[in-house]
């Protein structure tokens, strides 16, 4: 069995303060794909490096206190690949890479454009230069699994209040075509939904901090775990993790019937 968890932590610092290390350790997982560290990697301590004997691998963004993501594993990868190629958003740490033989997986964390017209333009040029790569990649043959913060919610039954956001980051018509496009015309399997066909109020992995969202349950979920057909296939549970909080969002865990 592989064992993969996704988790945004809003900041490592700040999860950790909150007990997400030992969690983590605690699931013995083969991979902890994490995003939004806010930190360099100056900025953390051993513990956070590498937990307990754990692997770390970061790609930190140039800019303090800001994106970030990172990979916990036991396993030694084969290679470890900091970016994706594209200058503007590699210099904001968006994506790292573990190799294992034929198996890739990749913690992401993908541009929100909520925060103003420039960075929604900004997400619309990930999301242009980010699809080529996923088809290259697709292409090469290897075994994917890439999770992390989408930052899209795909349907309707994925957020709560989609009435109100058919105008908003995070729901525009252009950004779901773009999920669309990756889980039907490029062949990647949205690994939740796979499992989770049906479920609706509970599928959501992110609350606004703003007013009472999560004691409301007006959710969203833009955590995902990707991934080709095969590895998909063999995808036997999951599960959100909301017994504790470490950030606004929860962490996505997936059991894989696979070896590496």
């Amino acid at each position: 069995m592989l064992r993969i968890i996704s988790a945004n932590l809003n900041g490592i610092r700040s999860a950790a303060k909150k007990g997400f290390i030992p969690w983590a350790l605690q699931q013995k997982a083969d991979f902890i794909c994490m995003q939004e560290l806010k930190a360099q990697e100056t900025d953390l301590n051993e513990t956070m490096m590498r937990p307990d004997g754990l692997l770390g691998f970061f790609h930190c963004a140039e800019k303090k206190g800001y994106s970030g993501c990172g990979i916990y594993t036991p396993h030694q990868p084969d290679d470890i690949i900091y970016g994706f190629g594209n200058p503007e958003f590699d210099a904001e740490g968006r994506y790292v890479e573990a190799r294992f033989k034929t198996l890739s997986v990749i913690s992401v964390y993908m541009p929100s454009g909520s925060s103003s017209p420039e960075r929604q333009e900004a997400k619309f040029r990930y999301l242009e230069a980010f699809m080529p790569h996923l088809i290259a990649l697709k292409r090469s043959g290897r075994e994917i699994v890439l999770c992390g913060d989408v930052n899209i919610a795909h349907h309707e039954v994925d957020l709560k209040n989609w009435k109100g956001n058919l105008k908003n980051s995070g729901f525009l018509p252009e950004e779901r075509a773009w999920l669309t496009r990756l889980f039907g015309e490029i062949g990647y399997v949205d690994v939740y939904r796979k499992l989770e066909p049906d479920t609706t109020d509970a599928c959501y992995t992110w609350w606004s901090q703003r007013g009472q969202a999560y004691a409301k349950n007006v959710g969203w979920r833009i955590d995902y775990q990707i991934a080709t057909a095969q590895i998909a296939a063999s995808a036997k549970t999951t599960s959100i993790y909301k017994q504790e909080r470490f950030s606004d969002h929860a962490p996505l865990i997936v059991d894989y019937g696979w070896s590496i």
